[in-house]
């Protein structure tokens, strides 16, 4: 059955007309801020313009850039005091993206999508005016395709290369063969993946790149040879750039992370100087979370130093199950990069390097971390007097109560980041944290001393506000501060007053930097409570109760709907820690469930869905069991406070939520209708692995079947709405698991409704596509509760 585009009723409809907030970037020398205007809902002519699906990309043939992505419509600068300037001069109807600051805050780069193909722009901001730079089009097709040079005269860019002719039409057909000589080859179900000799050389015509140095005068100079560019990086002295190009064989079952690649270190006027590594086809990395591609990975210059190469290796092949006492190294090699000069090995870690925050040329701060126990470490590495690593600390990355929070880091004068010290004579750092709580998260600044290993807490959001820090900056602190009355807003605290034991951000204290009002006033009103309420083998969880507009007292238990999305947790008591704040603004967007509030509806959004191992078995060994505790703990609590009406009690959920509210239809009698957008439902169609799941469907085939709401079918009796995009891109949720649902559901009976998106992808996009959505969604509750 087709039907045209259902228009949704005028409350939830202007939630499309509703401005979107514009975000703030910090210029390095901290003079000028930038707000940008993000690109509001296209229309589904815009998804329907043509488009290539290959290698896990999507491409427009046109222009060569990702087909769908984040643009920004408007740039302003605004100063310290708050005065804003539009930027004059930008292209007629801007599609903005890859947007950089100068190292000395002077000039903004930006790459502009225009009608044909990207455009590389400027913005002079003492000017406040743009301009184009002609002849240079970036290539967009692989990533970020712009970086300053340290000194701020010019860029590397790497542009699109005309080496290669544009596919024909109509390339000659041949049988398509894919052959095991028996080595094992996992891999999850990946989407838009090559599959024709068609894809391979589209592939290749709309990745070929040219690496420039385009100078602010417009003189623009090829760097090296053209190639398959998928990554690049000027050192710090603006004498070298790593350069890592993509290489055949292609993957037909493995998406472009995966293909070869060689890299190398080129002088900037393209010469081949060694070779750092060459990587083969990474189709034998194992499922684990912490099995990583064996060789070298994550190459960055060190931002401390002039010409040091820095990148992560594996000691164990990358491979996770295998024992091993030490299982990553920090590796360095520095210019001249001689091929018989040693490469340096920096520190070795007994479980994955995930970030080095460099400080100086005697201290940085290394972060690793271990997925299998949750578990964080930073470690102290020390180049003076001699090296030394120290580890300072070892966390839970799931207990969020216990989180010390993240290094702020700043931009140094050459345009590289570095750990920002709280005292340039002293090991002081910065850590901003979430400052979760069980009455909510209050963020925080501490002042942590690297050397005693003592914090000091410098700030807190205040109480009835949710404020975190956006930056700390020479004599003030910028925070941004939202109330559930008062939209976000961006203001600064000066650090004048450090001389008190802690800065306080109480209203008559705080200087307004900007001053958006409330994009729905009406939503200003919505009232909000956090419940607490006890599952059945006692744990505590949480959730946060939203009020319909016009609600009283005297309302009574009203119709609800439960928007939800499950967690794994290896600690109970992690698990049942408070998420988010009740004191933060009700921003809405057309996916949100909180747009029912508008309709009369109670909504309980993102309530805490657990999954724990428990006994020492893996979460999902308890899936099923403890998603129902978790939804019956939560409904009867929401029974007994007369805030719900048990027979009028919706279920639903995006992505994995769907796949959630699914199994509890088919497990639970507790709702009278369900609503699942994007969802898998057969666990069969993903058998290497899902969501936190490690383990393939022949390791634990029975947990496979269990969580397969598909194969329980039967078991479901209250009213489904299906959505899905039909180009969904999201590993294991192709749209054929809706469809199959649908079939079951519709074969044994059950009132169902399967509804198609044309063009959508996993997260839908297109004004006429949110709208149908929220029709349908508005119908089948009405319909059904």
């Amino acid at each position: 059955m087709c039907l045209s585009y259902q228009k949704a009723p005028p409350l939830l409809k202007q939630m499309l007309d509703t401005p979107l907030l514009p975000v703030l970037r910090v210029s390095p020398d901290e003079a000028h801020f930038l707000l940008l205007t993000r690109r509001p809902w296209p229309e589904v002519t815009d998804l329907a313009a043509p488009e290539r699906r290959l290698a896990g990309l999507r491409l427009s043939p046109k222009t060569r850039t990702p087909s769908r992505q984040t643009e920004y419509i408007k740039l302003t600068l605004m100063d310290c005091d708050g005065q804003e300037q539009p930027i004059k001069g930008l292209p007629e109807n801007p599609r903005i993206h890859a947007l950089h600051w100068s190292p000395d805050g002077k000039k903004v780069a930006f790459v502009h999508t225009a009608e044909r193909q990207a455009e590389l722009w400027l913005v002079q901001v003492s000017t406040a005016r743009a301009r184009q730079v002609q002849g240079v089009e970036p290539a967009c097709a692989l990533g970020d395709p712009l970086a300053w040079l340290a000194d701020s005269r010019g860029l590397i860019v790497k542009t699109v290369s005309r080496d290669l002719p544009r596919p024909s039409q109509q390339m000659m057909s041949a049988p398509l063969i894919q052959e095991n000589s028996g080595e094992a080859h996992p891999g999850r179900t990946y989407q838009d993946l090559l599959n024709s000799v068609e894809d391979e050389a589209w592939f290749e015509f709309l990745t070929h790149s040219q690496l420039m140095l385009v100078t602010l005068s417009g003189q623009v100079t090829p760097i090296g040879a053209a190639g398959l560019i998928a990554g690049f990086g000027p050192s710090p002295d603006a004498k070298y750039l790593w350069v890592s190009q993509i290489e055949r064989p292609f993957s037909y079952r493995f998406p472009v992370s995966r293909f070869p690649v060689r890299s190398e270190i080129w002088t900037l006027s393209g010469e081949q100087i060694v070779t750092v590594a060459e990587r083969p086809l990474a189709d034998q990395v194992g499922l684990s979370f912490d099995a990583v591609r064996p060789g070298p990975r994550h190459l960055h210059w060190r931002s401390d130093a002039a010409a040091d190469l820095v990148w992560f290796e594996a000691l164990d092949q990358g491979e996770a199950e295998r024992p091993a006492q030490l299982r990553d190294a920090l590796m360095s090699w520095r210019a001249p990069f001689d091929e018989f000069q040693d490469k340096s090995c920096l520190m070795r870690v007994p479980d994955r390097l995930k970030k080095v925050f460099w400080c100086d040329s005697q201290v940085a701060l290394v972060q690793s971390e271990w997925f299998q126990s949750q578990q964080t470490r930073r470690w102290l590495l020390q180049f003076e007097p001699e090296l030394r690593v120290k580890e300072l600390s070892c966390f839970s990355s799931e207990d969020r109560y216990q989180h010390p929070g993240h290094p702020l880091m700043r931009t140094s004068s050459k345009g590289q980041l570095l750990l920002q010290r709280a005292d340039p004579e002293r090991p002081l750092l910065y850590l901003a944290g979430p400052g979760a709580s069980p009455s909510g998260s209050r963020p925080f600044l501490d002042r942590w001393n690297l050397k005693t290993g003592k914090v000091k807490r410098l700030w807190q959001s205040e109480p009835e506000a949710y404020q975190g820090v956006v930056k700390v900056l020479t004599g003030d602190l910028l925070i941004r501060s939202e109330t559930p009355s008062q939209a976000p807003n961006y203001y600064l605290l000066p650090l004048a007053a450090k001389g008190a034991k802690q800065l306080s951000s109480k209203p008559e204290l705080m200087r307004p930097l900007t001053d958006f009002p409330a994009p729905r006033p009406d939503l200003t009103q919505v009232h909000k409570r956090l419940i607490h309420y006890t599952r059945a083998d006692g744990l505590e969880l949480s959730a946060t109760v939203y009020f319909p507009l016009g609600y009283t007292e005297d309302s009574g238990p009203l119709p609800t709907l439960i928007w939800a999305y499950p967690r794994e947790y290896r600690s109970a008591q992690a698990a049942g820690q408070v998420r988010g704040s009740p004191w933060q603004y009700t921003g809405l967007n057309p996916g949100s469930p909180l747009v029912f509030l508008t309709q009369g509806y109670l909504v309980v959004d993102q309530p805490s869905m657990p999954i724990v191992a428990l006994e020492n078995k893996e979460p999902n060994d308890g899936f099923v069991e403890q998603l129902v505790w978790n939804a019956e703990a939560l409904v009867d609590t929401l029974r007994q406070e007369k805030l719900t009406d048990p027979r009028r009690v919706a279920i639903g959920g995006h992505s994995y939520g769907a796949f959630m509210a699914a199994n509890l239809l088919a497990h639970t009698s507790l709702f009278q209708a369900g609503i699942c957008r994007s969802g898998a439902y057969n666990r069969l169609l993903t058998p290497f692995g899902f969501q936190a799941e490690e383990r393939h469907f022949w390791q634990a085939s029975q947990i496979y079947l269990e969580m397969s709401p598909l194969l329980q079918a039967d078991r479901i009796a209250a009213p489904l709405l299906l959505i899905h995009g039909q180009a969904d891109n999201n590993a294991g949720t192709t749209l054929l698991q809706s469809e199959l649902f649908y079939q079951a559901l519709s074969g044994l009976g059950v009132p169902s409704r399967l509804v198609v998106l044309p063009f959508e992808g996993h997260h839908y996009r297109a004004r006429e596509s949110l709208e149908h959505m929220l029709w349908e969604m508005l119908d089948w509750l009405r319909r059904y509760l």
